[in-house]
């Protein structure tokens, strides 16, 4: 008996000891990119900002479709024509057990410009004249004008601690020293294209996350993130390259996940007086730009099949683009017909721009961005071929790809862009507006594009608070945009994840972030 009771009480024992351990939830996650830094205001990128926000909150946070949502302020609105109020959450701790207040929110606003990184953050914060900490959970901010999408622009305001120090860089951050937010993991380590590896903040003020430990792991190679997936390596995949997914309908062993996405494979024309990348006609180079020509741009436009990029090359993962934002968005043009594929019209409009025998260009596009960025760049140069171009596609990482494109050495680019906030102020205030750092339009428009008359009613758009009346505005600058061709859509792409069968409760966000604290064992 005695015995019999010293074995129960010992297996009690083990039992106890044991349990932290069997009830440790571990999610692994191969991803096709990951963070650049773990500084959050290094970047714009999709891939950056979804890594990140596991560690830092956002001001204002979105839903899977894109829908506004508290973050870390709760509420906010306009108390005057120029000046938005923001109410923050109370109770958030940082990781190192510090208080959140307004002042960490103006110390993030104000860093932003000061971060030098390759895709600037200035961005979100371009309507932002001045900042006031009006008590520990009120922030005052000023505008440069009427600000209607203020709360849109600041769901990528992601906020560090004031302590943090304006002098603070990569380093500090990639080192984890500076790596403290108020998100629902820590950091952990960081190992650059290759793993992040985070763990459970239980003092996080939102919903309990499910897991203890996520490691993000990088695996830019399609295939070998699909073979980790299937030898059980990581639970999850993002980004499953359409032969793969049509493989794995058939394979019980795995679930697929498939959604909409905001992002759409944008063509650059660059139309400025000289062109980095000379363009030749018979081998010598032409004076002028011939990308300048209206007539030029309308038949690369109109020598691109849109639907066999859309059922072959993508094998039906996606949806032809008429216009930078998918349907439905704030300034989505009806008025905007579906592109025209005709090569003879486009042999045409060459011959009437002074090019009857074509010309040889060079076309740079990204290989890891988004699926089918490298195959949709080779398709489009056969394409161009057709209607007498020579077109040299070169398709290339996007540590290569987006510091050059930066520098603005490319003649004509391809990559993607999403519409993240939902409205187009985001997108042709970044993308098409004339360069204007001061007022913080055209921060991504290395063409050189430039239109009064766009100009103009986009920024009549961006000063009407009237709901309706701005949307109004917003698609006749969408309208003015596309007829000019200043950048041409291809297609809206889809996409997929893939995880291990009956093992994971995932919804697909349109954005196609792969947030784990909203992933459940299932």
């Amino acid at each position: 008996m005695l015995k019999s009771t010293l074995r129960s009480g010992i297996a009690a024992i083990a039992l106890f000891a044991a349990a932290p351990t069997a009830m440790a939830q571990e999610l692994m996650i191969g991803l096709r990119a990951g963070p650049d830094s773990i500084d959050p205001h290094w970047s714009t990128l999709g891939s950056q900002a979804e890594a990140l926000r596991h560690v830092f909150d956002t001001l204002v946070d979105v839903d899977e479709k894109l829908q506004l949502k508290p973050g870390l302020a709760v509420s906010w609105e306009p108390i005057d024509d120029t000046t938005w109020e923001f109410k923050m959450r109370e109770g958030v701790k940082f990781h190192d057990g510090t208080d959140f207040t307004a002042e960490d929110v103006k110390f993030s606003i104000e860093r932003i410009p000061q971060v030098t990184g390759p895709m600037p953050m200035t961005l979100y914060t371009k309507y932002v004249d001045s900042v006031e900490v009006v008590d520990d959970l009120t922030l005052r901010v000023s505008t440069k004008g009427m600000a209607p999408s203020l709360p849109n622009d600041f769901t990528r305001l992601f906020v560090v601690p004031s302590e943090t120090g304006m002098e603070a860089g990569n380093e500090e951050f990639n080192s984890g020293e500076k790596a403290i937010g108020t998100g629902p993991f820590t950091f952990v380590s960081w190992e650059p294209k290759g793993d992040l590896v985070v763990e459970k903040f239980d003092g996080y003020w939102g919903e309990e996350v499910a897991w203890d430990k996520v490691t993000r792991r990088e695996i830019p190679d399609d295939a070998a993130r699909v073979a980790a997936l299937k030898s059980g390596q990581v639970d999850l995949i993002n980004y499953v390259p359409a032969t793969d997914y049509l493989s794995m309908q058939n394979d019980d062993s795995v679930e697929t996940f498939v959604s909409d996405s905001v992002y759409i494979l944008n063509i650059a024309p660059v139309v400025k007086d000289e062109e980095p990348q000379p363009i030749k006609v018979d081998g010598k180079e032409v004076e002028g730009n011939p990308l300048q020509d209206l007539r030029v741009r309308k038949a690369l436009d109109l020598a691109i099949n849109r639907d066999v990029l859309v059922n072959v090359v993508l094998e039906g993962l996606g949806t032809p683009a008429n216009q930078l934002m998918p349907e439905g968005f704030f300034g989505y043009s009806d008025k905007l017909p579906k592109r025209e594929y005709n090569v003879e019209k486009a042999k045409e409009l060459l011959a009437e721009a002074g090019y009857p025998d074509g010309f040889e260009m060079d076309f740079t596009c990204t290989n890891n961005r988004v699926p089918g960025d490298a195959v949709v760049c080779e398709a489009l140069a056969q394409m161009w071929s057709r209607a007498g171009l020579k077109v040299n596609a070169q398709a290339l990482n996007g540590t290569v790809f987006f510091p050059a494109a930066q520098r603005e050495e490319y003649t004509m680019t391809m990559s993607a862009w999403g519409t993240l906030t939902g409205e187009a102020a985001y997108t042709y205030g970044a993308l098409v507006h004339t360069k204007d750092p001061e007022k913080g339009f055209g921060n991504f428009n290395r063409a050189g594009y430039s239109n009064p008359e766009f100009d103009k009613v986009f920024q009549e758009g961006a000063q009407t608070l009237d709901a309706e009346a701005r949307r109004e505005l917003y698609e006749e600058a969408s309208y003015i945009a596309m007829e000019d061709r200043a950048l041409i859509p291809t297609v809206i792409l889809q996409s997929v994840w893939a995880a291990q069968a009956d093992k994971l409760d995932f919804t697909p966000r349109i954005d196609q972030e792969t947030r784990a604290y909203a992933i459940t064992p299932e």
